[in-house]
């Protein structure tokens, strides 16, 4: 079998210089990109690197765009995608659509340094949140051609204080049957835990369904970071003024939204 693997969490902010702010202030990370490609979806963005793993933050720039409708639908910022990549895209276009799921996008960007393809699923097929599966030139080497990121993304991944993105959980309606529908389409078994929780494990990391738990209604609301220093973060964040917390599986910061629990 070939990789299967979380290569990037997709956040959309009103705000996205005070979000930046945030991320590189309480998780000490580093832009290393803006893609200008977005602007044709009415956006901006930030790209943030980690070991390989990738936090973006889009914002809209104009009225009408899909992610201004997700932040009047989800009640302000929040989790926006879940994007994954892989080694054989061409089987799992077909297989996608002879389950019938529909793709809002099919894309291929490229230059001389690197090349990214993406099929974003259509998420009425999917539930939970925007899931895309991606292929990129670097290949199995997760530190290699990640095109969405710019041609010298490695030169900023140097966060003494995050080391990468371990998984993240959205909140579902009915988190069974999503997770099953997200199991079929990725291919990975599912598994039940303790709280209603369901499982997928992918090659780096997971991907978690529960109930809701708020009135924000279906979304991706938590990312979980292994991190270098996990103090350090939660000292930034008290400075910053971020609320800190604590759940079961550890403490966790909130920004843009999303609880960032730290392990």
């Amino acid at each position: 079998m070939g990789y299967l693997r979380l290569r990037q969490i997709a956040l959309v902010a009103r705000d996205l210089a005070a979000v930046e702010k945030q991320i590189a202030d309480v998780l000490g990370l580093e832009i290393c990109h803006r893609d200008p490609g977005v602007g044709k979806y009415g956006l901006h963005n930030a790209l943030f690197p980690m070991s390989g793993t990738f936090l973006e933050v889009v914002s809209p720039l104009t009225e009408g765009t899909a992610g201004g409708r997700y932040l009047e639908r989800r009640r302000g910022d929040g989790g926006y995608m879940y994007i994954v990549d892989c080694d054989d895209l061409e089987r799992r276009r077909d297989h996608f659509k002879a389950m019938g799921v529909r793709l809002v996008q099919d894309l291929k960007s490229g230059d001389e340094v690197s090349t990214s393809e993406a099929l974003h699923l259509h998420p009425k097929d999917t539930g939970a949140t925007l899931l895309s599966v991606d292929r990129h030139s670097g290949g199995a080497d997760v530190m290699g051609g990640y095109h969405w990121a710019g041609p010298r993304w490695q030169e900023k991944d140097r966060s003494k204080t995050v080391a990468a993105i371990t998984g993240a959980r959205m909140q579902c309606d009915d988190p069974s049957t999503t997770a099953d529908r997200w199991s079929k389409l990725l291919e990975r078994p599912v598994e039940r835990s303790e709280g209603g929780i369901w499982t997928i494990e992918l090659d780096n990391a997971r991907a978690r369904f529960s109930p809701l738990e708020d009135d924000r209604g279906e979304g991706l609301s938590a990312v979980r970071l292994s991190c270098r220093d996990a103090k350090a973060i939660l000292a930034n964040a008290d400075k910053a003024g971020v609320k800190i917390g604590e759940v079961p599986s550890g403490p966790f910061v909130e920004l843009c939204g999303t609880r960032f629990v730290l392990a």
